[in-house]
């Protein structure tokens, strides 16, 4: 037996996995318009080799939007999303920074925000509709009709 969803809840699994995919969009749209000041940006932070790390982030960044869009290997994508987004919240927005620039208190406490926004999404799969059904173990509504 499948669990139905409403038109509602079916709208709004869509509309987060377009907005997940938007932001990983423009964050991977701003290295591809510069990925030296992304190196540059990855050096200040104090980190080794950062144009291989600014190209690493973009494949990834690639890679999460495919998922986010496709549904595919969803689960797993959501959950290295998470672990990549709260790594960039401590190393670029960290409490070492807080004295600084106030602000980036408030960047760091929105990557937990994202964070708790990916766990959601990594529990409750991708949704029924417009998705690729492919994953690495089964969705919890494919479990319950087996």
């Amino acid at each position: 037996m499948e669990n139905a969803q409403s038109v509602w809840q079916i709208a709004a699994i869509l509309a987060a996995r377009l907005i997940f995919a938007a932001v990983f969009l423009m964050a991977v749209s701003f290295k591809f318009m510069d990925m030296g000041a992304t190196a540059g940006y990855i050096a200040a932070a104090g980190f080794p080799f950062p144009l291989f790390l600014a190209w690493c982030a973009a494949i990834l960044e690639v890679l999460l939007i495919i998922a986010f869009l496709t549904g595919a290997l969803f689960t797993p994508a959501a959950l290295v999303a998470a672990v990549y987004v709260i790594f960039l919240g401590f190393s670029f927005h960290g409490p070492a920074r807080w004295a600084g620039n106030q602000a980036e208190f408030g960047f760091f406490v929105d990557h937990f925000v994202f964070l708790a926004g990916l766990l959601f999404a990594a529990v409750h799969g991708p949704g029924s509709v417009l998705t690729i059904k492919w994953a690495l173990w089964p969705a919890k509504y494919d479990a319950a009709s087996s």
